[in-house]
């Protein structure tokens, strides 16, 4: 299982790479990666039918722990995956944009 800095999936991400969010709902509410889909690890394997086939998915969390969790189990279906080392605090910590809320709103990029 591979896991990337936030600086290379910063530019993934600039690119319209495809974010899965695999924090609790209250967390994501407080601050998220603009476009990421929310999936909380709980109930990743059970919903993995809700990601678009096709491209590689970061997964992203807190800090990093969760997200190589949540990379497994995509990856165990067939999909392929990557972790985000650092998480949503790393991504935050770098100065990146964040949106709030239940991401109905997506920031520029």
């Amino acid at each position: 299982m591979r896991e990337i800095e936030i600086g290379e999936f910063a530019d993934a991400w600039a690119a319209g790479a495809p974010v899965v969010d695999v924090r609790e709902p209250w967390e994501y509410r407080n601050a998220h990666v603009p476009g990421a889909q929310l999936l909380p690890l709980g109930q990743l394997g059970d919903r993995v039918t809700e990601i678009p086939a096709g491209a590689v998915e970061y997964v992203i969390c807190a800090s990093g722990n969760r997200s190589v969790q949540g990379a497994r189990i995509l990856m165990t279906v067939g999909r392929p995956a990557v972790s985000v080392a650092g998480g949503t605090s790393g991504w935050a910590a770098a100065g990146r944009l964040l949106d709030t809320g239940d991401g109905g709103s997506c920031a520029h990029r």
